[in-house]
């Protein structure tokens, strides 16, 4: 979900490794259904490529034909904003070492597709979906993009997002930005995607790329993940850096893995976690071998919380969730109903905070890692947005660019209140206090809604979200697929304690091998609706 109504609309309703052969693409509703390989996972491409079957630049090269043919033409999902100019010849440059003998870990030749606010030093731009930096190229790698680069990863693109992390406008629409347009649902081309990691939802679901990173400050890894039908992970803040990554707010900003298994989610994980010395607040980060997380009995005595102020979507959302809840309980969980306290108590102070922070946030990104960007603060991006109004502003306006424009120092009174009462409530009177009281190893819950119809009239109108809590108290959050709603996927969300990262996924890994719910999109016009 989108962050202008995280709060509003989110607290209201309260691995086989054999190298299997690649079988023939079958085709759905007239679109090409991906082959077995790009469907396939970090594990088994690993085995193809250990077994001389397959190449990083065979993989990447088949991956690019599937963008031109899915995103750029055909159903146009629109989820990749630009495609890396070098990534074939760093998949021939990775292939090279690997017949040398060397590789360099489980992500080595594999395809990955950032989300366009984090900085790549390469020939592609970094914008967060803004004309104001389109053609701006990043001084230096994000460190994320520099540690996927030394695990061998081929970064094969940017992806699309809400413009600015979907933290413009009070009534934008999620998946769409200035410079990349609007990314559609692969599930139903009408629906939205949510925001704001679009792209990077729409294009792991479509089979784009093995992996994807998208960001998050309230519910935008989780939310485009689950209505994608993905596995999507927002780590603690602090496990990942956000060096070199266009910020909202320092206090909830985290990047994290979106894929279509639990096993490449977590993969993905590992290659991204740890200190960053640019990035204080990963100096106690604390990675974990998070492959040994996955454990097919890894719910068998788990006590795990249903919390239930976050039911109530709709019928066949809890319908869909109680059946899931029912598989928790067949692989050895025992449910305890409860409600995440104090919820309704750091709705207006959340968006305080994030308000107050983007400001310098934006203007520090903007000095260390686009100086010779034509914007250099939060004045320059609103003075230019009215400047290109015709394509800036033609669907929606920037009151959040303004509202955060007009907010003090950091040092203001205002400000470390409004923190202070996020971190109360959300924290020890909020998940600490609920987990504490029930001796819980996890909450569970709808990660949200299904999709919604896009709508540049109106603005985004989905169910609900679970995202919140979490998101406010800088804890980590798994949303695993949990079924579907006239044909729209939904998810399940596992929330946990700071740095609690290993036990969600093995947890999320033994709920998805038990129900493996994930099936690809079809990419039809709208949803079929029930006779």
């Amino acid at each position: 979900m989108d962050r202008r109504d995280f709060v509003r609309v989110g607290l209201a309703i309260g691995g086989a490794a054999a190298a299997a052969k690649v079988t023939a693409a079958k085709v759905v509703d007239g679109i090409a259904a991906p082959e077995s390989l790009l469907e396939a996972g970090v594990e088994r491409q690993q085995a193809l490529m250990a077994a001389n079957k397959l190449t990083s630049h065979a993989l990447t090269s088949r991956y690019l034909a599937r963008i031109a043919k899915i995103d750029k033409a055909g159903p146009r999902l629109n989820a990749i904003i630009e495609l890396n100019p070098e990534a074939l010849k760093i998949a021939q440059e990775l292939d090279r070492e690997r017949q040398a003998g060397k590789v360099r870990g489980p992500l080595h030749g594999i395809p990955v597709l950032l989300k366009d606010n984090i900085a790549t030093a390469d020939r592609m731009s970094t914008s967060a979906g803004s004309l104001a930096l389109d053609g701006v190229r990043a001084k230096r790698d994000a460190h994320i993009a520099a540690l996927l680069r030394q695990a061998g990863a081929v970064i094969l693109g940017k992806t699309n997002l809400s413009e600015w992390a979907n933290m413009r406008s009070t009534h934008s629409v999620s998946g769409w930005s200035g410079r990349g347009g609007l990314t559609r649902n692969p599930y139903a081309l009408d629906r939205n995607t949510s925001g704001s990691s679009s792209g990077s939802g729409a294009a792991i679901a479509a089979s784009l790329a093995t992996i994807a990173v998208g960001t998050e400050t309230d519910g935008s890894i989780v939310s485009p993940a689950s209505i994608c039908g993905l596995v999507g992970i927002k780590p603690t803040v602090g496990l990942v850096s956000r060096s070199g990554i266009i910020p909202i707010a320092a206090s909830q900003d985290t990047a994290g893995p979106m894929a279509r298994s639990v096993t490449d989610a977590a993969l993905l994980l590992a290659a991204l976690a740890g200190a960053d010395p640019l990035d204080p607040a990963t100096a106690n980060a604390r990675p974990a071998d998070y492959a040994k997380a996955l454990d097919l009995n890894a719910l068998r005595g788990k006590r795990l919380g249903v919390a239930r102020n976050f039911f109530g979507l709709s019928d066949d959302i809890d319908a869909a969730i109680a059946r899931a809840l029912l598989v928790l309980q067949a692989q050895g969980a025992t449910l305890v109903d409860v409600e995440v306290p104090n919820i309704d108590k750091y709705g207006d102070t959340e968006t305080e905070v994030l308000l107050y922070e983007f400001k310098p946030g934006l203007a520090d990104y903007l000095q260390h890692y686009a100086p010779d960007a034509p914007v250099a603060n939060m004045a320059d991006v609103i003075a230019f947005n009215r400047k290109h109004a015709a394509t800036e502003l033609r669907h929606f306006g920037q009151e959040h660019l303004e509202s955060s424009q007009a907010k003090a120092g950091l040092d203001s009174r205002a400000y470390q209140d409004a923190l202070a009462n996020n971190r109360r409530y959300a924290r020890e009177e909020g998940i600490d206090k609920v987990m504490k009281e029930f001796s819980l190893d996890a909450l569970v819950a709808p990660t949200g809604g299904p999709a919604w119809l896009t709508d540049f009239i109106n603005g985004d109108h989905y169910g609900g979200s679970f995202s919140s809590p979490a998101a406010v108290a800088g804890y980590p959050h798994v949303t695993v697929p949990a079924g579907y709603v006239q044909g729209l996927p939904i998810g399940l969300s596992f929330v946990g304690g700071a740095y609690s990262e290993a036990a969600l996924i093995g947890m999320a890994y033994a709920f998805e091998q038990a129900t493996h719910h994930r099936k690809a999109p079809g990419f039809p016009t709208t949803v079929r609706q029930k006779a």
